[in-house]
Parts: structure tokens; C-alpha cells; sequence
């Protein structure tokens, strides 16, 4: 299990990444569109900056939805290797089985 303030931090940072996503797609808008000026494309950079660090998407970690843990999460099921293996040998998942040959 992870720590809990881990935890949190990563809630924390989903909420402002929610918060955000409509400015910040707005100002990238900007910043990509080529009819603008220099100086308005330049603004826009600039006010991308002055956004929360914890506003941009790439900050946001994976995590386990069952343990928190971090690491070795498959996308697919939000679950860690540990989870995904206990739960397809208990028959949790559909479809899902133990290799053997």
C-alpha cells in the first residue's frame, strides 16, 4: 500500500488538472496558431508558465486503484502486475487465465 499523502498529492494534482484543461488548451491554441503575432504567441507562453506546476498533465502519475502503488500499473485494468495476477487467478477478470503449456 502506498502512502497515503502520495495518494492525495495525486488526487490533488487530477483535480487541478481538471480545473485547467480548458485554459490551458486555449493558451496552446495560441501558442500553435501561426496567423497570430509573434507578441501574442509570446503572451501566451508566457501565461502558460504562470500556470500551477501541478496544472500540466504530465505530472499526473499512474497508480493502482486498489493498493495506490505506482509502478507496474496496466492501463487497461488500473491495477498493478500483483493485483492483476491474483485477481485472474481467483477468476476475477473475464477472459483472463493462467498460462500453461
Amino acid at each position: 500500500m502506498a502512502k497515503l499523502s502520495l495518494i492525495n498529492r495525486d488526487i490533488k494534482r487530477a483535480k487541478l488538472i481538471e480545473k485547467f484543461a480548458p485554459k490551458r488548451a486555449a493558451l496552446k491554441a495560441i501558442i500553435n496558431d501561426q496567423s497570430k503575432t509573434d507578441e501574442e504567441r509570446f503572451q501566451a507562453r508566457l501565461e502558460l508558465q504562470q500556470l500551477p506546476r501541478n496544472s500540466s498533465p504530465t505530472r499526473l502519475r499512474n497508480r493502482c486503484v486498489i493498493t495506490g502503488r505506482s509502478r507496474g500499473v496496466y492501463k487497461q485494468f488500473g491495477l498493478t502486475r500483483h493485483k492483476v495476477r491474483e485477481m485472474a487467478m481467483r477468476g476475477e477478470i473475464p477472459g483472463m487465465t493462467k498460462a500453461s503449456w
